[in-house]
């Protein structure tokens, strides 16, 4: 492991622990929790896809995905990193997948 790849992981980790001290689980789940399409597309969120590439992954409408990414943004628990073309969407950390109906937001 180059100097480079210690330093991303070790930046992605201190990303995870800020966010779960920022931000805890069950407030990013009731964030993103609007269906398990969209709770795997955030989870896809890790830095290395593109928008495009993730909304085709999980299936999801590309139109209501940008607006599921602006209210991440918006509630902070999803950011851009780089710029233009080279722009990727990084969650906080992952969240579970629900696997009821109840466990979805309302």
């Amino acid at each position: 492991m180059d100097n480079n790849e210690r330093l991303e992981s070790l930046l992605e980790s201190l990303i995870k622990v800020i966010g779960r001290v920022a931000i805890p689980v069950d407030k990013v789940a009731e964030i993103v929790n609007t269906s398990p399409k969209l709770v795997r597309a955030f989870n896809l969120c890790d830095g290395t896809a593109t928008q495009l590439d993730i909304a085709k992954k999980c299936g999801v409408d590309p139109g209501n995905f940008n607006r599921a990414i602006s209210r991440w943004i918006e509630s902070g628990v999803a950011f851009w990193i780089g710029s233009g073309k080279n722009a990727r969407l990084l969650h906080i950390y992952p969240i579970s997948i629900p696997t009821k109906k109840k466990e979805m937001r309302k």
